[in-house]
Formats: C-alpha cells, structure tokens, sequence
C-alpha cells in the first residue's frame, strides 16, 4: 500500500473512533459507539473518553462511572475494558469460554478448584447483595473469611473469575478507589441477544468504530477465534464496505467516504483504542518506532504523539505544583506547526483535567 493510501487509512480510523470529529457526545455514548475501551489504567481511560468530545472534563467521566452509565470489567483479552452496561453480558456470553479454558492452567496452579470458586461466588452474593459495594482488599477478607484463602495471586484470579461468570463488576468508585458490586445490581438492565445476532453486531460495531480494519484485527481485538470472527463478518458484511491493503481486505462501515482532511496533533494516552483496537498497528506507528511506544514490547503503553494519524513520538504526565505538566519525547525534531499543535493539545489536555470546557479541536 502506499504511503498515501495509508495516510487516508489512519485519517479514516481517526474519524470512526471519534477522534478527529466534532462530536459532543456523552460518556456513555462514547462507549456504546467503541462498543469497549481497554481501561486497565483508569487515567488513561477517563482521558481516552474525553478527548473524544471536546466540552467534557475529567469531573464528567467520572460522574459517568460514579453513577453506573459507564462500567469497568473484564470482558475480552483478559484485561479490563470500559463498556456500556448493557453490553455486558452479551460480549461476556461470546468471549468468557475461550477466556476461562485459557486461564485453566493458571487457575490449576494456584490450587483453586471449582468448589473453591463457588464459595466464594456465594460468599460474594452474601456480603453484596442489597446493592452493596466493596473494595478489593474488603472482598478479599470476605474470600478468606469463607474459607478460600487470597494469597499470592488467588485474590485476583477470583475476582476475575467471578466477573467473567456474571456475579461481579467494578461498582461505583469510592474515591480513587474502585469497588466491586453483583453484577445483575449494578447492572441489571442487559441486552439479550441470540448468539448469532450477538456475533453479527460485534463485527459490525468494531468495523463502525474502528475501521477500516481487518478480520484479524478484530479477533485479536475481541478475543474470538477467526472462524467465529469469519461467521460474524459473514452475518454483518452487507452493511460494510471494504478496501484491499497488500492484499487483505480491511472492513468499515458501508457509504462511508474515505476521503477525510489532514488532522492536526494530538494527545493520546497509553492504551488508547487507537493503537490498541488493532493487531496490525503499522500503518499508525511504524515498526521501528514500536520499542518507543511499548518498551521491550512489555505490553505497557505510553502516551503517544499523533501528527495526522502517524504516531510522532511519546508523552506522560510528571508531578507539578503548579498544574499538569507532561515529560515530551519526539522521534525527531519537530517543526514550528507540530510544536504549535503540542502546545494547543497540553492546553485541551490541562482544561480536561481541571474542569474547563468548551475545549477547542
């Protein structure tokens, strides 16, 4: 493919994710539009919303998640995603079994056997039903005090496990600090899809909101293998279109132009579904510049520069008594256009942070 057809590729995933739009979208639609957002690190998943729509702060997201229009669970790759609350149990009900038969040697190895499991499923029902919400380290006593011990990393795998089996969700934050609540309380409004309806709209909704993208970008994506991926293409390929890049067809929503305008510079945070929704993310940052975005290919994201759709170098915040303060690194010397568009981006990031709003693109 060439170089000008991947600068009109990365321009048209910008625009289905809702980056180089205008929208003024509300938290929760947002979500429901990614259908999930990798949300492992909460401040780089309240970020990676916001800069979404331009009049939303930081104070807005978290209301968002305070009052349960935004959750936090673990439905795909094993790692903790943002999602609407009533895409939930449908996403859990295609990807937990591939998921749970994986963890299966892990869990062998901790010494956690299915009885282990339900004593602890129930001892969760008991210590939260009536819309009761706890802390980690609240629900790990709870665990031990009905007898399946947390050490080491039993704690953990229990919660995980009792999240992809439908009994528990993050609740409402207390605080910086996150809780866990029963999932039919928290959540109780749920969608109810036929299994292959659900596959059919997964594959839409990430072609939609991440396209153009291929069949393997979504398995990888979603954690499903490529013949189920394959089944759900089948299921949603009359509303998408397609364009070959060296050689594989990459899918996005059907009548969609693919003639965006040039975008300017902006902040992403690390984990942000723009390097992250894909398997293949050359065409956004090139394959020598990858150890500077993950070092060691850790699978820790920093921050990422974006010029036009081309990742351009890296950024994190530092501490500062004076405000928000971010530690810059560019591949290479920037010009004075590319410095104008970090200044102008650290300001949209800073009134994100502090509350201000009606943030300009």
């Amino acid at each position: 493919m060439t170089a000008a057809a991947d600068r009109a590729l990365v321009r048209a995933r910008m625009a289905a994710q809702e980056i180089s739009t205008t929208s003024e979208w509300s938290p929760a639609a947002i979500v429901r539009w990614m259908t999930a957002m990798q949300a492992q690190d909460v401040a780089s998943a309240t970020w990676s919303i916001g800069l979404r729509n331009p009049k939303l702060s930081l104070a807005d997201i978290n209301r968002a998640f305070v009052d349960g229009s935004i959750v936090r669970s673990w439905p795909m790759r094993g790692t903790l995603h943002v999602v609407a609350p009533e895409d939930l149990r449908w996403i859990l009900a295609l990807t937990r079994e591939r998921l749970i038969r994986g963890s299966l040697a892990r869990r062998l190895a901790l010494g956690l056997g299915e009885a282990d499991l339900e004593r602890a499923r129930t001892a969760a029902h008991e210590a939260l039903s009536g819309g009761r919400s706890r802390p980690r380290n609240a629900m790990y006593r709870v665990f031990d005090d009905a007898g399946v011990a947390t050490t080491g990393q039993r704690g953990y795998h229990i919660l995980w496990f009792l999240s992809q089996t439908g009994t528990l969700i993050f609740g409402p934050p207390s605080g910086t600090t996150q809780t866990f609540a029963l999932l039919d309380e928290w959540a109780p409004v749920q969608r109810q899809l036929e299994r292959d309806e659900a596959i059919g709209e997964f594959v839409l909704r990430y072609f939609r909101s991440h396209g153009p993208a291929s069949i393997r970008d979504f398995a990888w994506w979603s954690s499903m293998t490529l013949t189920k991926a394959r089944t759900g293409l089948a299921l949603a390929r009359h509303q998408l279109d397609s364009v070959d890049r060296d050689g594989e067809p990459l899918y996005f929503a059907a009548d969609t132009a693919l003639d965006f305008p040039r975008d300017g510079v902006r902040l992403l945070p690390g984990f942000d579904e723009y390097l992250l929704g894909y398997r293949d993310r050359t065409p956004q940052l090139p394959a020598s510049r990858a150890d500077d975005i993950v070092p060691g290919g850790n699978g820790v994201f920093r921050g990422t520069v974006v010029d036009d759709g081309t990742v351009v170098g890296s950024w994190k915040r530092t501490p500062s008594r004076t405000g928000v303060a971010l530690d810059i690194r560019m591949f290479s010397s920037a010009n004075s256009r590319i410095d104008r568009g970090i200044s102008q981006a650290e300001h949209s990031y800073s009134e994100f942070v502090s509350g201000a709003h009606g943030r300009g693109r």
